[in-house]
């Protein structure tokens, strides 16, 4: 292991109050034992490069809708697609985006677990329901219109942790959350310094009701001395497992 690999900060504590993103909880769906590992030993699965190109596709579409936010005007988005909606806007709507030093959350008070996370953006509907949304960036031959692909999977469980913060923090939500999709065209004859991009608002009919469950699970998980097996769907955990067959 590196030097100074192994975290010391934010270590699960049975006992303790404890909190935990999103994308933590995702983690746990996806590998019990990688997010034991991490949230008990401090041994997180190794990074990647972030994707800074889809960042700033995400900053510059927050800063056009809060230019409509402030107006309270719809979208021309909204005009093409025959979405009846505004931005929503609320005092904390800076808080509930900066998943780093904010987000919205919610605590389970029996077990002391807190669950936070940061959206991207919260339309309102003339009812007053609230449509969560997510941005996706992406550069394909053509434009993502559907989320039928297996790693879609978890976009929809993320908007659905959403709903369920939003909802417990006493919000009318919508069942329906939207994901703003913008696929760079990679078909173009040249650069010239831009991309042009397609979007597309792709519906999702949410559920929560998972949501609760996985957290306490996840909770149950950490709370054990001992981690879960390993995972035969986890590369991380089949990797782990590889090596500890090379000799030298």
């Amino acid at each position: 292991m590196a030097r100074g690999y192994r975290r010391t900060k934010k270590i699960f504590q049975p006992g303790q109050p404890f909190r935990l993103s999103r994308s933590k909880l995702e983690d746990f769906t996806r590998c019990p034992r990688c997010f034991w590992i991490d949230r008990r030993q401090g041994i997180p699965r190794p990074s990647t490069p972030p994707f800074t190109l889809n960042s700033a596709v995400d900053s510059l579409l927050k800063k056009e809708f809060d230019q409509y936010r402030a107006r309270q005007e719809a979208h021309p988005l909204f005009q093409e697609v025959g979405l009846e909606a505004i931005p929503f806007a609320h005092p904390q709507m800076d808080h509930w985006r900066d998943a780093l030093r904010g987000g919205i959350e919610h605590t389970l008070e029996d077990i002391g677990i807190t669950l936070s996370g940061g959206v991207d953006d919260v339309w309102a509907k003339p009812d007053g329901d609230l449509l969560l949304v997510d941005y996706k960036a992406t550069a394909k031959d053509s434009p993502v219109s559907a989320l039928d692909s297996e790693w879609h999977e978890a976009y929809k469980r993320q908007i659905e942790i959403y709903q369920w913060l939003f909802r417990r923090n006493g919000f009318r939500v919508s069942p329906t959350a939207y994901f703003l999709y913008c696929t760079a065209r990679v078909g173009a004859p040249r650069f010239d310094r831009h991309l042009e991009f397609d979007l597309r608002l792709i519906p999702h009919r949410g559920d929560d009701s998972w949501v609760e469950d996985a957290l306490r699970r996840a909770h149950a998980c950490l709370s054990s001395d001992t981690p879960p097996p390993h995972n035969g769907q986890c590369e991380y955990c089949l990797y782990a497992l590889e090596m500890r067959t090379v000799r030298g």
